[in-house]
């Protein structure tokens, strides 16, 4: 199945797109939108609204999933960012897709094992389990492909697919991976 992952953001909208059958993750794309520095609101939400529709047409996803609201102190910057969602969400209906909502704490449980995960630590696993030589960046880009990740474990494996291709059990947790890299570093 193919997902397209949007991590919502009026200055910048992270997207990532990955092939998966529940256990193992392929990248299509990733990146971010970034409307010009200083633009209105109103061309802020149309560039990331044509930048979401080009992208979903070009990569034909099954799925889009969509990082949800999160309680903000700050009540502007809360509505600001819900009118970013809003547009993403539009751009996929649209194109005739699903779409699925994860929180931040969902995204990170399902990527790193914690889900008070640092931005850092999300890039670490992304980079682990797309098998990426450099972390994807910018840091939108990264939690965009999390969103996806994070969707295609909630779907399970694929029916017929081989699961035995998953990730040992001391590689699915970021606290273990932190350890297994410092293992790995102090050895000789």
């Amino acid at each position: 199945m193919r997902i397209f992952g949007i991590d919502p953001g009026s200055a910048r909208t992270g997207y990532g797109c990955v092939d998966s059958d529940g256990s193992r993750h392929r990248l299509v794309a990733c990146g971010a939108l970034a409307p010009a520095p200083g633009a209105a609101l109103p061309e802020r939400l149309q560039c990331i609204h044509e930048g979401l529709e080009r992208l979903l047409a070009e990569h034909h996803p099954d799925f889009v999933a969509i990082e949800n609201l999160f309680h903000a102190r700050n009540v502007k910057s809360a509505l600001v960012l819900g009118h970013a969602r809003g547009v993403a969400v539009l751009a996929a209906v649209e194109a005739g897709l699903p779409v699925v909502e994860y929180s931040p704490a969902e995204i990170k449980m399902a990527v790193t094992g914690y889900g008070r995960a640092e931005k850092g630590q999300i890039q670490q696993m992304i980079m682990l389990l797309l098998a990426l030589d450099a972390a994807p960046s910018p840091h939108d880009a990264a939690d965009a492909l999390a969103v996806a990740i994070c969707h295609a474990h909630a779907q399970g494996p694929v029916a017929g697919s081989d699961a035995a291709g998953r990730a040992p059990r001391h590689l699915r947790s970021w606290r273990h991976v932190k350890l297994a890299d410092l293992a790995r570093r102090q050895a000789p």
